[in-house]
């Protein structure tokens, strides 16, 4: 399946999502994390930014794959298994990049991790995650909205 969904973000940076394959030409070397378990959606809260899904940049020599497991320990102390990368959206910046929308069973929950840049898990239900006042900019776009759906219907 391939989907563009087109859009301005918060900051006014023009957004490109598909669904399915990669059509952009370029690489993700950024990854996101949108994880539901047992009914609630998996979240941190960055010091900066708020309360957004986990997710980062590939360090070197690493794979997408790899960076999206080592970025939702790193900043929930979650470990996740079987990946499905079902997504990939291009943010149009002075220097664009594509990050790769990736969800996954939850494999262990660390209690008390040592974490970076995050205060840790935050698990939300539909409700809470729609009402939360302190949302990172990001995760009040229109794609987000499609991204969330797209995992609701596969966590079913």
């Amino acid at each position: 399946m391939f989907v563009i969904l087109t859009f301005e973000d918060l900051n006014g940076a023009r957004v490109e999502l598909t669904f399915g394959e990669n059509r952009f030409g370029m690489p993700a070397r950024h990854v996101l994390a949108v994880i539901k378990y047992k009914g609630k959606w998996l979240l941190t809260k960055h010091s900066i930014r708020g309360v957004e899904f986990p997710g980062g940049k590939a360090e070197d020599g690493e794979t997408i794959e790899e960076a999206v497991v080592r970025e939702v320990f790193e900043e929930t102390g979650v470990t996740i298994r079987n990946l499905v990368k079902f997504a990939e959206y291009v943010v149009q910046t002075d220097q664009p990049f594509c990050k790769a929308v990736f969800t996954a069973d939850v494999g262990h929950i660390v209690e008390n991790p040592l974490l970076h840049e995050t205060e840790g898990a935050h698990w939300l239900t539909d409700s809470e995650l729609d009402h939360c006042e302190e949302l990172s900019f990001y995760m009040k776009d229109a794609g987000m909205t499609e991204i969330r759906k797209w995992v609701s219907a596969y966590e079913k």
